[in-house]
């Protein structure tokens, strides 16, 4: 298969709709195309309306490679879809709604829907739980009081009983073998996601007190201004952590904390895939569309309007 390189060869690539749509079924049907309702092989292409049959007798005969993947339901032609994959995979530090907007030429609210839709794609998974030399940190996701006006900061004050009442709190876990981070994972699950035996390197933070049993525990005390002791640190996450807070607070600058954990996915998916190239992480996204749904109305229910 041909590959484009660079944002300007995807944009020239996608916009003929023959190798658009064979990119497509490539990556949906990597062993052939079959029916998503039945499984069957043997199905017809219709070139008029770029769709297949399925020979079988059953309710939605025809499909498109829309069809059960996280372009279900949208209007929108792949080209922008792809376009908007690249994009949003390669970005350092993300792209808001409002700028895949303009770049591609649909709504802003479109274009949240589409960026939220991907960042489900990014979450390949990693079932495998960590060995060797792992990081474990923490960080905190939030809004900057100073940025608050008055009346909300004193609101935040009485709720929460301090400004940084509000943040969420983020744990992250990194091996050092393979530099994988993942995110979402709270100090208790550290039994759960690193082998015993592994040499686990921490800060003082009270949580991770009580892993030495399992572990080759060993910490370095910030609050004592020690960050490095030999091979002992935290600099491979804190390094994650810096990128997370640069995407959050200078791209998407206010994140529902309802959405929090696909902007972490978001971001864990290219630090993960640091060292492939621009189409290979636009591959790796599109070879998991599939069996991934999120409609509007999942997405914005007791949720915040779209504002990045």
């Amino acid at each position: 298969m041909e590959q484009p390189r660079t944002l300007m060869e995807a944009v020239r690539f996608f916009a003929d709709e023959d190798r658009t749509l064979e990119t497509a079924v490539a990556f949906r049907w990597p062993n052939g195309i079959h029916c998503p309702t039945c499984g069957r092989t043997d199905v017809r292409f219709i070139a008029t309306r770029r769709l297949w049959e399925c020979k079988e007798k059953h309710p939605r005969k025809q499909f498109s490679a829309k069809v059960g993947t996280i372009f279900e339901d949208s209007a929108l032609p792949l080209d922008k879809w792809f376009v908007a994959i690249w994009a949003v995979a390669n970005c350092k530090n993300g792209i808001s709604s409002y700028e895949l907007a303009r770049s591609i030429g649909v709504t802003q609210k479109s274009a949240w829907h589409m960026l939220h839709r991907i960042r489900v794609a990014m979450d390949v998974g990693n079932a495998e739980r960590m060995d060797g030399e792992v990081e474990a940190d923490e960080t905190f996701l939030g809004g900057i009081a100073a940025n608050m006006h008055e009346r909300k900061r004193k609101a935040v004050q009485e709720t929460f009983g301090s400004l940084s009442g509000r943040k969420s709190v983020v744990a992250g876990l990194l091996r050092r073998t393979t530099a994988d981070a993942a995110s979402r994972v709270h100090a208790r699950h550290v039994r759960e996601t690193v082998e015993p035996g592994a040499r686990l390197l921490t800060d003082s933070w009270k949580s991770y007190t009580g892993l030495k049993a399992d572990y080759l525990h060993e910490v370095v005390n910030h609050r004592a201004h020690e960050y490095v002791r030999g091979t002992v640190h935290t600099n491979g996450i804190e390094n994650f952590w810096s990128l997370l807070q640069r995407t959050v607070k200078g791209t998407y600058v206010s994140v529902d904390p309802q959405h929090l954990h696909r902007y972490l996915g978001e971001q864990v998916f290219r630090f993960n895939e640091r060292k492939a190239n621009d189409f290979g992480r636009f591959a790796k996204v599109v070879s998991s569309i599939s069996g991934k749904r999120l409609t509007y109305k999942d997405l914005t229910d007791h949720a915040l309007s779209p504002a990045h």
